[in-house]
């Protein structure tokens, strides 16, 4: 790195300190969590995008696919299920939440069911999400350290005191339009390392000769997820389709970083836009970042000075990097093969892959500490008071999430994988809770409540005595569960039955049957890889 590049660093980050000065009028709280419910389909989908396109994407993703001992392009069916939760939100759930006018989307299950089942996942996904995004903070940190040699704490330092600052002033405004131009930097990152890699390779024609067969394959028939002690039964089409339409489904609809954006849509009509495109807009750019992995693998395994450079980083940083040798391989890459300037660009994507999960976290969180917690409390609060303790509790979930950034260290070797779990024993469950809340009629409270408690401990019992289970199975199998206790209970046990508020439906047969479509159309694609590559 040079001059150039940290002055493209410098400029980037106080553009953004600029966004928060730009977005600093927020007088409700629509206005701040909310965005004042007038952001289009576009900036929110892209926003929507680059908070999935965080440092796994960027930087473990193409590592997984081109490095990683059996990867390769099955990466491809995490997609799988995206298009057809689209299909289910855009129809089942989404209208309901939109037009209940709510803030915090635990809220409806109060006003459906009562406020037992609201605190406590409003409380679970406080812990899990701070904690998950602390994480997130360090990899990144851990790796700019490696790589550019930025010390470990100044890299959390820079990246947390900037997100919060523009999180604080400008809110959920702030956050969107951050995300938009981090979205396009990332995209523009991936774009530049691809088209390098493939130069460096000497062209198209020499990447498709030399690249590892084994690895082009992306779709496997064989596989169940249900002999999955040895981890060698993952990655199935039916695990990854069915398990995760009820993950995405739940993610999208139910998880606050998510449906928070959901809720700041002009209206259904730019709701059906926003899922549509998140339906549509996933897996090319899934693709790319695969293709990349797998040209910069290719690349690695032919050049001996790649591979030096990039054990030289490894075995310098091995006591912080320990097991994460692979996930070297872009930033080595950068560092080795890229012209000045443009190095620069591509920390700054790097650096954005963190800012853009943290913004969506600090605001999300702190929209469902006020929403489920503090206005319980103090349900007469100003316009102005609220704005205030919003962003107080932004600036303090921020401080929150570094924390956990800043400690680690000493459970981070096999957290993410952890945390993968975690959110897997939560999502179906959570998921079948709204759906019995809208789809339902019959079912009350404690039902659900059971039903809820039932799906979450069916689940820990898969994680803790039934390893051949591959985790992914347990977002549908939760699910079910849950459902089926719930109605159970609710049928035996009288109890009031709370009708909450109005269900909305909303005709959407071309989107859906165009997002079946392309449901099918992705697959065939993901099947023709090992011919197209081959």
């Amino acid at each position: 790195m040079n001059y150039l590049d940290y002055i493209i660093i410098v400029v980037y980050l106080a553009g953004f300190l600029g966004i928060g000065y730009l977005f600093k009028e927020n007088k409700t709280s629509g206005d701040y969590f909310l965005g004042g419910r007038s952001m289009g389909w576009l900036p929110l989908s892209l926003s929507t995008m680059a908070t999935q396109l965080s440092a796994i994407s960027f930087i473990s993703a193409p590592a997984f696919v081109g490095l990683k001992q059996g990867g390769g392009l099955q990466w491809l069916t995490y997609e799988f299920g995206v298009p057809l939760a689209m299909a289910f939100l855009m129809v089942g759930l989404i209208p309901t939440l939109y037009k209940s006018g709510i803030v915090s989307v635990y809220e409806y299950l109060e006003k459906r069911f009562d406020a037992s089942s609201r605190l406590l996942i409003s409380f679970v996904f406080q812990i899990s999400r701070s904690v998950a995004t602390g994480v997130m903070v360090y990899t990144m940190a851990l790796i700019l350290q490696a790589t550019v040699g930025v010390d470990f704490w100044i890299s959390i330092l820079i990246i947390g005191v900037i997100t919060l600052i523009y999180s604080y002033q400008g809110g959920m405004k702030a956050v969107i339009w951050g995300d938009v131009i981090q979205m396009i930097i990332l995209f523009l990152g991936i774009i530049i390392c691809l088209i390098y890699g493939i130069s460096e390779l000497g062209g198209w024609g020499n990447f498709l000769i030399n690249v590892d067969s084994e690895r082009i394959t992306a779709v496997s028939f064989d596989k169940w997820g249900f002999n999955n002690a040895d981890k060698d039964d993952e990655f199935g089409f039916w695990p990854m389709v069915i398990g995760g339409f009820f993950l995405y489904a739940s993610y999208y609809g139910t998880d606050q970083t998510q449906s928070q954006r959901l809720l700041s849509s002009k209206g259904m009509p730019t709701i059906k836009k926003l899922l549509l495109a998140n339906g549509l807009f996933r897996f090319p750019l899934t693709l790319t970042y695969c293709i990349m992995g797998l040209v910069l693998g290719t690349l690695f395994f032919q050049e001996i000075g790649f591979q030096e450079s990039l054990d030289e980083v490894y075995q310098t940083n091995i006591s912080s990097l320990e097991g994460k040798r692979e996930d070297l391989m872009v930033p080595v890459f950068i560092l080795k093969y890229l012209p000045n300037g443009i190095i620069g660009i591509l920390i700054v994507a790097i650096m954005s892959a963190a800012m853009s999960s943290l913004s969506s976290t600090v605001n999300s969180l702190s929209a469902v500490t006020m929403e489920d917690f503090v206005k319980r409390f103090r349900p007469n609060m100003s316009n102005k008071g609220y704005v205030l303790n919003s962003r107080l509790f932004s600036l303090f979930w921020g401080l929150v999430c570094l924390f956990f950034a800043f400690f680690a260290g000493s459970i981070e070797g096999t957290v993410i994988e952890v945390i993968n779990k975690v959110s897997s024993v939560f999502y179906g469950p959570i998921l079948a809770a709204f759906a019995l809340a809208i789809l339902t009629k019959k079912t009350h409270a404690l039902g659900a409540n059971i039903g809820i408690v039932v799906g979450v401990l069916f689940n820990m019992y898969l994680w803790l005595y039934v390893p051949q289970v591959f985790w992914f199975w347990w977002n549908a199998i939760g699910c079910v569960v849950t459902v089926l206790v719930a109605m159970l209970c609710s049928r035996l046990i009288r109890h009031e039955v709370n009708e909450g508020l109005q269900v909305v439906y909303s005709a959407s047969k071309k989107e859906v049957a165009l997002l079946i479509g392309y449901f099918v159309l992705i697959v065939l694609a993901s099947l023709s890889m090992p011919h197209i590559l081959g």
